[in-house]
């Protein structure tokens, strides 16, 4: 084992951990006052509640020995057993096991915690509980198993996601396509406009993803090295190319660029660049970011209104466009030159890869839609998801969690 890998993985995990009260700050900002800290709740939650998920079972599903055709993982490490100083030569060649585990978990964590954006201001808490945990165990696990464990199907056939283009942004946001549409439309929607409450809090969370996102794709290279020297430049470089890309295209389009939309077009750069990061080049990464402000702002911009649904701060149009893009664009813009555990692209004359990654994002995403359709179907007609009409208008905030996010002091 070595100390240096060792202590760069664990401040990674660290540094993906402060990712999800970035997304808590990200959303929140961006939706009404009224439902604000019903966000920062939902977050912080789901980072209690995977956080156990994860040592108790969702590690062992995610990462334990194929229990057989490379569909999920056994219960051999069921809380953790089995789990500990040493290194496993699968996964953590120069790190202890828990070091790996923990870094997995903050990634387990920050995937759920993406979805509340598309329902927000209208799911009762009870269950969003009940869905996460289920969303988690059903859909994330075994689709980190697919591409990252040891006998997962799709890494056998050689699918490359360096850090989770479509483990976590794409799973998340598909998924939250399916739960915006099924869960109906606010009140008030098309009707009245709804304007962020603060986006200086959306600034903030927005810089805190961009710090954490760091250690998300950096740490992915599982050691301190060059390899995540490489996609931390590259990581960078995405999200400034993506974040300019949105100010210019909004800027042309509408007169003025937005502290909201640059904001936003970071975030798209952050997820597009994620699942290449570790098998392109710096130049490379440029052409993705560009392209992720400009897909994703047509998303959010067009797509979405064009369509009708009420996907409330822009999951899919980010994280699921985002991630879809980045996930092809490794096909073509991966090279061996950069990464020999990886494969030559499309453009360097490897079409096989271009052809597994659309297999990849197919797959995974046709999986995560009929799941999350069935499990939102069930809890829906157990417990109810969406609030009562009059709650939806006094807001979460204060019908969910008797709590208020600001109070006049007399």
């Amino acid at each position: 084992m070595n100390a240096g890998d060792t202590a760069w993985i664990l401040t990674s995990s660290a540094l993906v951990f402060l990712m999800t009260p970035g997304v808590a700050f990200f959303y929140g900002g961006m939706a009404r006052r009224k439902n604000f800290l019903s966000l920062l709740m939902q977050c912080f939650f789901i980072a209690c509640l995977v956080g156990l998920q994860w040592v108790l079972f969702g590690y062992s599903l995610s990462f334990a020995p194929d229990t057989g055709m490379g569909i999920i993982g056994s219960l051999d490490w069921l809380g953790l057993r089995g789990v500990g100083f040493e290194a496993n030569p699968d996964y953590s060649g120069t790190i202890p096991h828990l070091a790996f585990m923990i870094f997995q978990a903050m990634f387990a964590i920050i995937t759920p915690a993406l979805i509340v954006g598309a329902f927000a201001e209208r799911i009762k808490f009870s269950a969003f509980a009940v869905l996460i945990l289920l969303w988690t165990t059903l859909v994330y696990d075994p689709i980190a198993h697919w591409v990252w464990g040891t006998g997962g199907w799709l890494r056998d056939l050689g699918a490359l996601d360096f850090a989770g283009g479509i483990v976590v942004h794409v799973s998340s946001g598909v998924s939250a396509l399916v739960m915006a549409i099924l869960i109906g439309k606010r009140l008030g929607f098309e009707k009245k406009a709804f304007v962020p409450h603060n986006l200086p809090l959306t600034v903030l969370g927005g810089a805190l993803l961009w710090f954490g996102w760091f250690g998300f794709n950096g740490g992915s290279a599982l050691g301190a090295n060059g390899l995540a020297a490489n996609a931390f430049v590259n990581t960078n470089t995405a999200t400034a190319a993506a974040g300019l890309t949105w100010a210019l295209v909004e800027w042309w389009k509408h007169g003025t660029p937005t502290v909201l939309g640059i904001v936003t077009g970071a975030v798209a750069g952050l997820v597009a660049i994620t699942p290449a990061c570790g098998f392109v080049t710096p130049m490379s990464a440029i052409i993705i970011g560009i392209f992720a402000g400009i897909f994703c702002f047509l998303a959010v911009t067009m797509l979405k209104p064009k369509l009708g649904y009420d996907d409330s701060l822009d999951v899919f149009g980010v994280h699921g466009v985002g991630g879809i893009w980045g996930t092809l664009a490794t096909g073509l813009f991966a090279e061996v030159a950069v990464n020999s555990a990886g494969a030559d692209g499309l453009l360097f004359g490897n079409a096989k890869l271009f052809l597994v990654q659309c297999v990849y994002l197919l797959a995974c995403v046709a999986y995560a839609v009929v799941v999350t359709w069935i499990l939102f179907k069930i809890v829906d007609t157990i417990i109810g998801v969406r609030v009562n009409r009059k709650d939806e208008l006094v807001g979460l905030d204060l019908t969910q969690h008797h709590e208020s996010a600001y109070t006049i002091l007399e």
